[in-house]
């Protein structure tokens, strides 16, 4: 048996770790689930969905509804056994190793900024009503970038004063989210039902089914429903993660999946039949979707509701996503991915200031040369899925190889597991070429940026060796995407694509988890001292594999 080096990133830092508050409890979590959900993704999901899906968007909701619940409660299992700041960017590199852990980390360093980009251009696109000239020819203006960066910033410095600030703030704004979209189904349907609309425009599913696959990425459904992991992010300042973490999350994705199917039934049936002309659904033309359609409906105080809380609610949930990005990007300055300056925790607030800060600057970074919602969910998209992948690997090598870190809360993990990393393979590859050509690429270039910083303290060339069923994952995604149906060149036919997309996808999770065994197993060798993580809390459950 060959005996690795410990990698110094799997070394606790205490002082900082204890200075992260549990002050957490059931319904603060439950509101930062929720509040993470809900935000832009329901003002423009439905019409892109339907742009996309046409009627037929609403079965996108399901599926991807059913494949959330079951990527989330993995996240569980890991968030209520190993509790740890930032955990979906922690738990790779402790179960699979520095490659492992490095570049899952950078993609959710680009997640965490496209998303908060996406949700200032979506505050901006409707705050165009309140200042005109932010929002011009269906772009970002000069004005209107300026205005969202100011706006992000004051959200990035409500977030430094501390969790229970934060859990407070967020809970308030969260009923007042979830009472607009009530009142917009309600009113809609009411002032204009359209039951032909579900033939109209090309029918069900104008664009094929395919499209009801494509459009939970390229839709933004997928992006829509992402919040629900911001509780698990922050598990390490819960009061009770093992009792709390599940219950909050599996309530915030049931409740936030009916409410958007709702809001997807309404979309369709609310708009006007005259206005599926030649190009139906996808003919459709809305800055502002709900607000044009209440006033396309003469519903000008609806129009009113919906404009301010268009502000609100991205506002609330890009509050949660400095939070929760701000605990994701001090986990990779852990990991070894960047200085140990951004794992500092502020002793007064109990807050990663330096992680917050930088995470403002690379969501400008994604801002600034953007200019619509659309441009930058789809990429945001495939990068959150890549990372639950990669968990449902780390909880598969823990369940063999290191089962005190899972919480035994979850039955069935033999069969959730692999159809976990399935599921999520496919929605990657849903995604379609034009996303994945950006996505991955950028992803396989992060193995350079691992070798040039890490070179001096880890044998470089063996963490590649070890991690190369992760690099082989992300280039048979890339070729198979190439190959396929979902915007390649199809010399792969339907359904055959999706079934090797499959096949693949099991083969890679039993490679993955193969070799974070062998890293475990070599990380607990007598000749490995001091290579485990004792900063485990000592509270995190010892479960047994189920």
């Amino acid at each position: 048996m060959t005996v690795v080096a410990p990698d110094p990133a799997t070394r606790p830092e205490p002082d900082q770790d204890r200075r992260l508050r549990r002050d957490l409890g059931f319904w603060s979590l439950t509101g930062v689930a929720f509040g993470g959900i809900i935000g832009s993704g329901w003002l423009f999901g439905a019409f892109y969905a339907a742009a996309l899906a046409g009627p037929a968007a609403v079965l996108s909701w399901i599926i991807a509804g059913v494949a959330v619940m079951l990527i989330a409660v993995v996240l569980i299992e890991l968030g209520a056994g190993t509790p740890q700041a930032g955990g979906m960017v922690r738990w790779p590199l402790l179960a699979n190793g520095p490659l492992a852990g490095n570049l899952i980390g950078w993609a959710m360093l680009l997640a965490v900024a496209s998303t908060m980009a996406a949700q200032t251009s979506a505050i901006v696109q409707y705050a165009d009503r309140y200042l005109p000239g932010l929002y011009v020819d269906d772009a970002m203006s000069a004005e209107g970038k300026v205005v969202g960066a100011v706006l992000l910033a004051a959200l990035v410095l409500l977030n430094s004063f501390g969790v229970k600030l934060f859990a407070r703030l967020n809970l308030l704004v969260t009923v007042i989210k979830v009472a607009v979209p009530l009142i917009t189904v309600v009113t809609l349907l009411l002032s204009s039902f359209h039951p032909g609309n579900v033939s109209a425009g090309g029918g069900l599913a104008p664009q094929g089914w395919s499209a009801v696959l494509t459009a939970i990425a390229g839709g933004g459904i997928i992006y829509a429903l992402n919040g629900f992991a911001a509780p698990i992010e922050l598990s390490a300042e819960a009061r009770n993660p093992r009792r709390d973490i599940p219950r909050a999350v599996l309530t915030a994705i049931g409740l936030s999946v009916v409410l958007n199917v709702v809001l997807q039934v309404t979309f369709v049936l609310a708009v006007p039949s005259e206005r599926l002309g030649p190009g139906g659904w996808a003919g459709l033309s809305f800055a502002s979707p709900y607000g044009e359609l209440a006033l396309l409906l003469n519903l000008g105080w609806l129009a009113t509701v919906i404009y301010a809380d268009a502000v609100l609610s991205p506002s609330g949930s890009t509050y949660v996503i400095v939070a929760a990005g701000g605990r994701e990007t001090y986990a990779v300055a852990k990991n070894g991915g960047l200085p140990k300056l951004f794992t500092h925790v502020d002793e007064g607030a109990g807050v990663p200031r330096n992680a917050l800060a930088l995470n403002f600057v690379l969501s400008m970074v994604c801002l600034l040369p953007s200019s619509r919602w659309q441009q930058i969910i789809a990429v945001v998209g495939v990068l959150a899925l890549l990372t639950y992948s990669l968990c449902t690997v780390a909880a598969a090598t823990f369940r063999t190889a290191a089962p005190e870190r899972l919480a035994g809360w979850v039955r069935g993990l033999g069969w959730i597991l692999p159809l976990g990393f399935v599921v999520a393979a496919e929605l990657v590859y849903w995604s379609g070429w034009h996303t994945l050509r950006v996505a991955l690429p950028v992803l396989l270039g992060t193995v350079l940026l691992f070798a040039a910083l890490r070179r001096g303290q880890l044998d470089v060339v063996a963490e590649v060796r070890r991690g190369t069923w992760l690099l082989v994952y992300l280039v048979w995604l890339l070729v198979l995407s190439g190959l396929g149906t979902f915007g390649g060149m199809g010399a792969i036919p339907a359904p055959w694509d999706t079934l090797a997309v499959a096949l693949c996808g099991l083969g890679t999770y039993r490679w993955g988890v193969r070799s974070g065994v062998a890293y475990l197993t070599d990380q607990r060798a007598p000749d490995a001292v001091g290579s485990e993580d004792p900063g485990r809390p000592p509270e995190a459950g010892a479960g047994t594999p189920r």
